[in-house]
């Protein structure tokens, strides 16, 4: 091992910082493949939560169908933002449970309302080749969309009404 100059430290090569050990996230009593990948396993168990499990479930649809289409400019380009916004309702929706406040609170909600639209908007410009398979699971994606954007928006309206 070479020698560090003179004056300067040498921050510790290896598994071990500042006399931290580096420790993979199964020995820390995490489980893999959590929808919320938050590592919520350590601060204790969290309550269940359907609309986030469906909002991953949602941007892990898009990014299958994604996967599936042809490479064409447009496609690219519709494709990259689909999987931005599919996967900004699910965060989110994330950071509107951490909120601290009601206020806090709405913000991010709006912005999963106008995620979830705006994920409808490139599913719709997505051009697939005829294929039935893709076509059918478009049209599934696109009324996902469509009821995350309304469920978002009633949850927004009665805590906007609870709040005046």
């Amino acid at each position: 091992m070479r020698e560090p100059k003179q004056g300067r430290s040498e921050a510790p090569r290896g598994p071990k910082w500042g006399g931290l050990r580096a420790e993979p996230l199964a020995d820390l009593g995490c489980v893999a493949g959590t929808a919320s990948g938050r590592g919520a396993e350590l601060m204790g168990p969290r309550p269940h939560d359907d609309l986030e499990d469906r909002t991953f479930a949602f941007a892990q649809r898009v990014r299958q169908l994604v996967r599936q289409l042809a490479k064409t400019l447009a496609n690219v380009e519709d494709a990259r933002q689909l999987v931005r916004s599919s996967g900004s309702v699910g965060a989110n929706y994330i950071e509107a449970n951490e909120a601290l406040g009601r206020r806090d609170f709405l913000m991010p909600v709006r912005i999963c309302r106008k995620e979830a639209q705006e994920s409808g908007y490139w599913l719709r410009l997505l051009d697939l080749e005829p294929t039935v398979l893709l076509e059918a699971e478009r049209a599934g994606l696109i009324t996902e969309a469509f009821e995350l954007t309304r469920i978002f928006g009633a949850i927004f309206r009665s805590s906007d009404r609870q709040e005046a």
